[in-house]
């Protein structure tokens, strides 16, 4: 059976004062009786105010983005000693604004992987194409060369470590909308392409999507038989509506 997962990502949002109620409401308000794992990726400058609060809860605590490197002169940046340090055992690489905004690559992104799981980090791994690609047909071809450019390199044993979570760009923002069939659509094929090059691993890998989900479409979507969860984006700002699609699952 796979696991399941709900990850909210906070992107630049809540300081710390604001970090430190979410999280206990979190805490007093999360649903029991659930088969799934709640995550919550917070600023930098919060990541060890969460790992404090949550210490004792399930609730996981992921970061936002790594360096590559292992330590040096990269003013600004983190290192994956220093996620460690604070408790922080997954981090979320390859997300959308940061391809775009960023600019990073496939190549840096390999890098990163292969830090992190180096130094036994969890990867939530981020793929999909944007607004051009859905409508030149080409959005298979986008996120298969983003699986094979970034991860098809690693060994079989691991994808214990990793997570893929499916963002299409195009339905973030613009108006447009991702129907559930569409997510069907292309976590399945995500799942064939990793099977096609590891084998029946590929049954078990976790797949998360993260397209604008809501309250009131987080059942409609959880319910498609190749999406494992979501990686939660404006809604998981809400208390309220992240534990309602924590409760969709």
């Amino acid at each position: 059976m796979r696991h399941k997962v709900i990850a909210g990502n906070w992107k630049m949002h809540k300081n710390a004062q604001e970090t430190v109620a979410f999280l206990n409401d979190l805490v007093n308000n999360m649903p029991t009786g659930k088969e799934v794992e709640v995550m919550v990726a917070p600023a930098f400058t919060n990541l060890m105010l969460a790992t404090q609060i949550l210490e004792d809860t399930n609730i996981t605590v992921a970061a936002q983005n790594m360096h590559q490197a292992e330590g040096g002169a990269f003013t600004g940046e983190i290192s994956v000693d220093m996620l460690k340090s604070v408790g922080v055992e997954t981090v979320i690489l390859g997300h959308s604004e940061r391809r775009q905004y960023f600019k990073e690559t496939s190549s840096s992104l390999a890098n990163k992987v292969d830090t992190a799981l180096r130094h036994k980090m969890r990867v939530i791994f981020c793929v999909g194409e944007e607004l051009k690609d859905r409508k030149s047909k080409q959005f298979q071809n986008v996120v298969f060369y983003q699986l094979k450019d970034s991860l098809f390199h690693l060994p079989k044993e691991a994808w214990e470590n990793i997570i893929i979570a499916y963002e299409p760009v195009w339905a973030i923002g613009t108006g447009e909308t991702a129907t559930p069939e569409q997510a069907q659509e292309m976590h399945q094929f995500i799942r064939e392409q990793i099977a096609h090059h590891y084998g029946s691993l590929a049954d078990n890998v976790t797949i998360l999507y993260g397209g604008s989900v809501k309250p009131d479409n987080a059942q409609t979507i959880f319910s498609q038989p190749d999406v494992d969860g979501g990686l939660i984006g404006g809604a998981a700002l809400n208390i309220a509506d992240f534990t309602a699609i924590i409760n969709a699952i």
